[in-house]
């Protein structure tokens, strides 16, 4: 597995692979979103040490930053089914000069960019 980029790499370095994200996320350097609904919750389970929020809920924004404050100063990765949602969210915080973002772009399903979290056999 690659070598998991650097803490201060997030702001510059947005998008991370499963694997990487895996990686930081056991050893404590992010903190990991998982912004689909409750019923792809429910289907597919939701990665290990991740935060369930949901993009649905009428008060993402507010439980997102929220979240970024109980990080302590950890960058916050987003992962959804396939990355377009995590993709989204990402290009609106660009746009509000947020960092500290990561986009894990390969998703819970996977996508273009990899085959995603659950058939790397990585932990539910």
């Amino acid at each position: 597995m690659a070598a998991t980029p650097t803490l201060l790499a997030a702001q510059t370095y947005e998008i991370w692979s499963v694997g990487d994200a895996h990686d930081a996320l056991q050893t404590d350097l992010i903190r990991t979103i998982d912004i689909r609904s409750q019923g792809e919750w429910t289907k597919t389970g939701v990665a290990e040490k991740a935060w369930p929020i949901s993009l649905h809920d009428a008060r993402f924004s507010e439980r997102l930053f929220a979240a970024r404050t109980l990080a302590d100063g950890r960058p916050i990765a987003l992962i959804c089914a396939t990355g377009g949602r995590s993709g989204s969210v990402m290009r609106s915080l660009r746009q509000a000069n947020y960092s500290g973002f990561i986009d894990v772009s390969e998703g819970m399903l996977g996508s273009a960019r990899g085959p995603g979290w659950i058939a790397s056999g990585l932990p539910i």
